[in-house]
């Protein structure tokens, strides 16, 4: 199968290509910053023209779409940038995979509910986003679902992995930070499911192979706080000297609000079969140990 992947050069794309060509997926990697090193090559999907000349031109089988603006401050301050890559972006993606009759994946977010329920959500509840960044990748789940049949939206949590160059996230900020300070602060009032790129990337290599198209949320096991996150960070990276203290978001103000909870159940992957994923704090140990040590 010819695959071409949109937003190649972050984080999660770095997991994605090295797992699909392992099993033998014939890969085109793109992205709005191309690198030759990587084989990466330029594709704004912002631009419905150049979507449409690069998927003809390519002819893949499945357009795996992880191009995004994933900055949920940038977004709440630049909605118009929110909504152009995020909605419009999957748009044209989408509109040309209706007209080529290709397979799509849409990466999506727990971060399109709003996070005042006390369980874990699941694929069966109804999003609700508290930010313009849930808002706009909502947005594209609805054109997807709209314009397609044969696609598959996977919903990720709080995204860890890429190492030192590709995680500017929470779990690489915490990492950085705890090489350079003695006492560190994290918040304890949002509570959410970690994700590994690499474990994340498995299951959706695996969920492919299926056929079985729609809706799905995929996460490490469990649910912590980012406190939890950065205890176990220093823990791993055994650094007892340092300390991690709780306080509230209170003490960040940032532009956009964040959901109180983005706790996640994969609930679909258990009512079809597929393996638990492991627990976020195993995860979470590989992942510091093989980057961050």
């Amino acid at each position: 199968m010819r695959v071409l992947i949109t937003g190649s050069a972050g984080m999660l794309g770095s997991a994605l290509r090295p797992e699909l060509k392992q099993r033998l997926y014939e890969v085109i990697s793109t992205d709005i910053v191309p690198s030759k090193e990587e084989g990466i090559e330029y594709l704004d999907v912002r631009s419905f023209d150049q979507v449409k000349a690069f998927i003809t031109k390519v002819n893949p089988d499945m357009v795996m779409h992880l191009a995004a603006e994933t900055d949920v401050d940038k977004c709440e301050v630049e909605p118009d940038t929110a909504f152009l890559s995020n909605t419009i972006g999957t748009q044209n993606v989408a509109l040309i995979c209706q007209k080529e009759n290709k397979e799509l994946v849409y990466i999506s977010t727990i971060g399109v509910f709003y996070g005042d329920k006390p369980e874990p959500y699941s694929e069966f509840d109804e999003p609700n986003p508290i930010n313009i960044y849930g808002k706009s990748k909502l947005e594209g789940e609805k054109i997807v679902q709209n314009l397609l049949k044969r696609y598959y939206i996977v919903r990720a949590g709080w995204m860890m992995g890429g190492g030192p160059t590709k995680d500017k996230k929470f779990v690489g900020k915490i990492a950085r930070l705890a090489k350079e300070k003695s006492r560190l602060l994290a918040v304890d009032d949002k509570i959410g499911s970690p994700t590994y790129t690499v474990d994340f990337c498995e299951y959706l290599a695996n969920l492919i192979k299926t056929g079985y198209y729609g809706l799905y949320h995929c996460t490490n096991s469990g649910y912590c706080s980012r406190y939890d996150v950065a205890k176990k960070i220093i823990e791993f990276l055994g650094r007892s000297s340092v300390s991690v203290e709780p306080v509230n978001s209170a003490h960040f103000p940032l532009p956009a609000s964040r959901a109180r909870s983005e706790m996640s159940r994969n609930y679909k992957f258990e009512l079809i079969g597929l393996p638990k994923i492991r627990s976020w704090e195993d995860a979470l140990k590989e992942y510091i140990e093989i980057y961050w040590k």
